[in-house]
């Protein structure tokens, strides 16, 4: 089954350790007002900073975080909490796996993801913001549990 919607750009190897349920929080500078069914994107270029790497250690870990340049999972985005001060952000660590001193004032948004699901590898070019997708093909039975709707580009969060 295929299914379209829209996908979020992450460089590896934040996708991989989200594909992986090893991070849950995804930090941005800018907040969003959508939820629901949100793909999440390999981006082609990795993040240079080493902390992220030192996160990546299993040999599907390692595998995954080499994949660049499309979809990788699919996840329900639940909230975006707001990382007012350096302690809000270190508070959260465990969930965001950032380290405290990437805190950037005067704030930072953190994407909430749950139920993340991987998908099989769909080649697309990124986005820096939210950006519409087609063709991805959901796993097979029991990949997308019943009753919760397929991603929709066309639905956005009221705000």
């Amino acid at each position: 089954m295929t299914a379209s919607g829209v996908a979020l750009s992450v460089k590896q190897p934040w996708a991989a350790l989200l594909a992986a349920g090893v991070k849950t929080v995804e930090v941005r500078t800018w907040p969003t007002a959508r939820r629901g069914t949100v793909f999440l994107h390999a981006a082609k270029v990795p993040d240079p900073r080493p902390h992220g790497w030192t996160l990546v250690n299993t040999p599907k870990l390692i595998r995954d975080a080499a994949v660049g340049g499309g979809i990788v999972s699919v996840a329900e985005l639940v909230d975006c909490v707001t990382y007012l001060d350096a302690t809000a952000f270190a508070a959260d660590i465990a969930r965001h796996r950032n380290l405290p001193s990437w805190f950037r004032p005067p704030q930072l948004y953190g994407f909430v993801f749950a139920d993340i699901r991987p998908v099989p590898f769909h080649a697309v070019a990124g986005n820096t913001f939210f950006f519409p997708v087609s063709g991805v093909t959901l796993p097979a039975a029991g990949g997308h549990p019943q009753g919760v709707p397929l991603p929709r580009p066309d639905v956005e969060a009221p705000g």
